[in-house]
Formats: structure tokens, C-alpha cells, sequence
């Protein structure tokens, strides 16, 4: 059992072996976030919690097949949705996925082997009422089971951080904590409800698709300045489109957006260099900062200390 309390998100990929993981901080207000794994007989637990408006662009381990449900109360998107009362996410191995989570969110994920979901349900005689997600699915399901699978993976988590002797080494207790959370994922998946997607959702899928290619685009640009009718262009959309699609999907424009995924890499190769390698200069002027007065004002309001500070600090750890 571990707990990782988060408080840079250029830094919470770092200690997980399990999912990549690419976090953004898009509120103003300080990081305060959560994540506690509960490792079992051949799958795990995972809750996670933030405080802050966040962007994470996650994709699970290719060995394990994910469903997770969120709190009653967390708003927020999965690729473009919006997070619904009843809805599962069912993630297929080496799928990415992309969250924007509001102050507040919660959510339970079980990340399990597909052949110990498989044997489970050779023992039950379910083999034909069950099958594996293929990409990112997003399920309707009934809302009290779903609300049951969300919390009895918040209280295993909750036990786990007060008696993590229960967990650690105590394989008995791991296979059956294992089976309990299959019986309990299984009966929130089989809890079907009928579900007619509003038409608003095809709209929002749309520009998650179009904020998705702009900001692969962006990231890979290798030119001297970045102008938002090269965005257009890449996505195939008009300027009023690209506009509405970053706002309603992650409440920014374009440039505010993708400025501020810049300087998380800029702090990223800030926090993997050395004084004798690396400069402040040089990593803005690769993420296409080029004045550095603004870099840095935009730096210290983003992470609250200057690039040459996280520098120097990298430094001293060295």
C-alpha cells in the first residue's frame, strides 16, 4: 500500500510503475492532491483526489485493463464527457485517457490482469455475460451500483491507510480483498440502465477531438513562433471553433492553455537537469518562450518560485 501526496504535477508520474500519467494544473491555487494504491493478488486499487482544476492525460499499463467510477460529487470531463451519476470507465490495456477534474473529484480505479478477471468468471459461469473493453468505453449503469463500487473502494482505501499491515505481505488477505472487489465491480457492470446520449454530447466529443490534435501539434512544433491560425489549420477548424472547443472542454483559450502545458515541460526538463547541462534560457526558448520576463512571471505564478530557483534546487539534490 502506498500514498503519494501531490503537490507539483510535473512530478506525479514519478512514482508509478503501473500508468503514465501527464498531469497539468489548470487552477490558480496551490496543489494539494492525492493518490493511494492498494496492490492486491494480481490487480490493485486506486483512489485519487484533488483539490485543483487539473488536465491528466493518462494511459494504463499494458498488462491491465481499468474501471473506475468518480465521487457522487466530482464534476468534471472524461475525453470531453461530462462525468454523469452511474457512469463506469472502462479502459482497455495501453489506451490513453484524458481527464479534466474540478476541485473536489474523487475516484476509485481497479486495475486488474484480464486473465484473473477471465478465471473469475470461468468460476462463476459468466464467460458469456461479460467482455473486454475495447479503447476507452464509457458505461451506463445504474447509479446506486455504481455508487457501491465507488465506495467500497473508498473505504478499502481508507482501512488501508490506517492498518497498511493488512495489505503489505499478507497474501491471504490480498486474494480475498480480490475477489470481494470482482464481485462488486461485476455487479455495478451488469447493472445496465437504458441511456440516450444527448445530442450535446456528440458536439463536446467533437472538440475534445479538436483540442486533442491541437495540443499534439503544439507540443511537437519545432518552429520559431506559434500562432493560433497554425492551430486552426492543423485541427481543420475556423478560429471561433478552436476557441469554443479549448473553453468548454478545458475552460481556457488555446493560447492560455497550451502556455501553460508549456511550462510544465519547461519545469519537467528544469527538474531533470544539471547546472552544467541545462539553463533557464535555453528550455524556454525550446517551448517557445521568448520573452523571458514574461516566461518567468508566468513561471513563478504557475509553480510559485522562478525557473532559476527550481534550477538551482535540482541542482543542490544532485
Amino acid at each position: 500500500m502506498t500514498i503519494v501526496e501531490i503537490t507539483d504535477p510535473t512530478t506525479a508520474d514519478e512514482t508509478i510503475e503501473f500508468l503514465e500519467q501527464d498531469l497539468v494544473q489548470l487552477g490558480s491555487q496551490r496543489l494539494r492532491a492525492r493518490r493511494v494504491t492498494v496492490r492486491l493478488e494480481g490487480g490493485l486499487v486506486v483512489f485519487h483526489r484533488t483539490n485543483c482544476r487539473v488536465r491528466a492525460r493518462t494511459s494504463v499499463n499494458h498488462e491491465l485493463v481499468a474501471y473506475g467510477a468518480c465521487g457522487p460529487r466530482a464534476k468534471g470531463s472524461v475525453n470531453g464527457l461530462p462525468m454523469r451519476s452511474g457512469t463506469m470507465l472502462a479502459v482497455q490495456p495501453g489506451t490513453e485517457v484524458v481527464f479534466v477534474a474540478e476541485p473536489g473529484y474523487e475516484s476509485v480505479f481497479a486495475l486488474l490482469r484480464p486473465d484473473e478477471i477471465e478465471a473469475h468468471l470461468r468460476g462463476r459461469q459468466w464467460e458469456d455475460a461479460f467482455r473486454m473493453p475495447r479503447g476507452a468505453e464509457i458505461l451506463h449503469r445504474d447509479a446506486a451500483s455504481v455508487r457501491r463500487f465507488f465506495e467500497w473502494g473508498k473505504r478499502l482505501v481508507d482501512t488501508a491507510a490506517r492498518e497498511p499491515g493488512l495489505f503489505n505481505d499478507r497474501r491471504e488477505t490480498c486474494v480475498a480483498t480480490q475477489v470481494e472487489l470482482l464481485e462488486t465491480l461485476l455487479a455495478a457492470l451488469g447493472a445496465a440502465t437504458d441511456f440516450q446520449r444527448p445530442r450535446s454530447d456528440h458536439t463536446r466529443l467533437a472538440r475534445a477531438r479538436i483540442v486533442k490534435i491541437a495540443e499534439d501539434y503544439a507540443m511537437a512544433y519545432t518552429g520559431d513562433c506559434l500562432y493560433l491560425t497554425d492551430l486552426c489549420e492543423a485541427a481543420g477548424v475556423s478560429q471561433r471553433s478552436l476557441e469554443y472547443a479549448f473553453k468548454e472542454v478545458m475552460g481556457m483559450t488555446p493560447m492560455a492553455y497550451l502556455t501553460r502545458v508549456r511550462l510544465h515541460r519547461v519545469r519537467k526538463a528544469l527538474q531533470a537537469g544539471t547546472r552544467a547541462s541545462t539553463t533557464v534560457s535555453a528550455e524556454a526558448l525550446n517551448r517557445g518562450f521568448w520573452h523571458f520576463g514574461e516566461f518567468s512571471r508566468a513561471y513563478r505564478d504557475c509553480f510559485g518560485e522562478l525557473p532559476s530557483e527550481t534550477l538551482r534546487r535540482t541542482a543542490a539534490d544532485t
